[in-house]
């Protein structure tokens, strides 16, 4: 492709500086409104800090000020500046902000916690026209990227691989995804903290979760609430510990991270150091999920239940779509007649429902890759709610979207819930070999 050709194809994704709230003059020929205007989030710190080659090559085919580095500035304050200024210039009669606005698609390189925090802001702000979002893999596990069809290897960085990716997104389509709240109460602690601990070296990481200070009606006197969302899954237990060590230990020594195989080769190792193949040796069973918290799901029929999970079961996911731990599907595809005798509907990541999965340790995870494997299906609910049991453990670890936290307990007085409920829903964009699925249409 020429240079000519090139620009030409670049012009459906320009948005111009005066749009972006960088001067007010309008500059060169904008008569026609882009196809596909997108603005551009990068998580410099992403894939081996590859992330930063990434910034170089988008900003060099767009304009630079609609490319932004995550490490320099967070989504929600681009966003609502954008969408400030883009009412302002219609209410002015501007034809190409309206139209810009209805058209606008987000892009987001990173993890899979870095495509949760974009998306929580874009639910946030409570847009009437929310754009679409499409995702670049730039982590380790990109379970998010994966199950919308936009692989699990980090991208290619140079000029033509960007546009062909570019193309990819505007001829994508838009698909809804569920949202989740989790929100966690507890009495606090006699003697120090109860807020989640993030993995060693680690800052402002827990944006998908975080503590609660302003008045709420369900705020209870002498207790903590924390609140957070997910979108691909909630996990709890020993894969969660494994995840934060691996956190942990990237970001003490960021020069052992430098590319996805490296760094999924350091989880397996971890995997083995942390004891999640060795379980009965490394880890206690009074933090085994059934020894831990008591759970109760909603069932269909509006009726809460207690939910019987085997004490041999260490690690609980309550999952949204079909991809965890690097692109396996726990919840797999279930016999049609036991679907029927246990009323288990196909997974959809637009039903409303979660899939809660669980698992004894890394060898019963090594059925996944089996054609036909599957982690323990413990049920298929609306909502979901733990209670901790008194004196079960003083600390346990939790995971939401790739991001991981060392949670520490009330160990005298209990007290402890997590309650997970449905949050609305998003806009993804897919290509047509996306794995998800979306409620067939009636």
């Amino acid at each position: 492709m020429g240079d000519r050709d090139s620009d030409d194809v670049l012009k459906d994704f320009f948005v111009p500086d005066y749009i972006l709230g960088h001067g007010s003059e309008r500059v060169g020929d904008f008569s026609h409104a882009p196809a596909c205007p997108v603005i551009v989030f990068i998580n410099s710190k992403s894939g081996g800090q590859r992330g930063g080659d990434l910034i170089v090559t988008y900003r060099t085919l767009l304009n630079k000020n609609q490319v932004f580095d995550l490490g320099e500035i967070a989504p929600g304050e681009v966003l609502r500046e954008l969408y400030k200024n883009l009412e302002i210039l219609k209410q002015d009669g501007d034809p190409l902000a309206s139209e810009i606005q209805k058209r606008l698609k987000l892009i987001v390189a990173g993890g899979d916690g870095t495509v949760n925090w974009l998306l929580g802001v874009v639910s946030d702000l409570k847009l009437s026209e929310p754009p679409p979002v499409a995702t670049v893999p730039l982590g380790t596990g990109n379970n998010l990227p994966f199950s919308f069809g936009w692989g699990k290897k980090n991208p290619r960085i140079d000029r033509q691989s960007v546009m062909s990716f570019l193309n990819q997104v505007k001829t994508a389509i838009e698909m809804k995804i569920d949202g989740w709240h989790l929100v966690m109460r507890m009495r606090a602690l006699k003697e120090g903290s109860c807020d989640p601990i993030a993995p060693s070296g680690q800052t402002n990481s827990l944006n998908a979760f975080q503590q609660v200070f302003e008045p709420d009606p369900s705020y209870m006197d002498g207790f903590h609430k924390y609140c957070g969302r997910f979108w691909n899954y909630f996990s709890m237990g020993m894969d969660a510990q494994v995840s934060y060590a691996f956190h942990s230990d990237r970001k003490l020594h960021p020069e052992k991270f430098k590319n996805q195989l490296v760094n999924q080769s350091n989880y397996l190792k971890l995997g083995c150091t942390q004891g999640w193949f060795c379980t009965s040796c490394f880890h206690p069973s009074s933090r085994n999920i059934a020894q831990l918290a008591n759970v109760r799901i909603l069932r269909r029929q509006g009726q809460w239940e207690d939910l019987y999970v085997p004490r041999s079961i260490r690690s609980i996911v309550c999952l949204n779509l079909p991809s965890f731990s690097g692109g396996l599907d726990p919840w797999g595809t279930p016999d049609p007649k036991k679907s029927h005798e246990r009323d288990l509907t196909p997974p959809y990541v637009d039903d409303g429902l979660i899939e809660i999965v669980g698992f004894r340790d890394a060898w019963h995870g090594l059925i996944l890759l089996l054609p036909k494997g599957h982690g323990t299906r413990l049920a298929q609910t609306s909502r979901v709610h733990l209670e901790f049991k008194t004196r079960a453990a003083d600390h346990t670890y939790m995971r939401i979207d790739g991001e991981p936290w060392r949670q520490p307990l009330p160990f005298e007085d209990g007290s402890v819930t997590v309650e997970i409920s449905h949050a609305g829903q998003a806009k993804m964009l897919a290509p047509p070999s996306c794995r998800s699925k979306s409620l067939p249409i009636t």
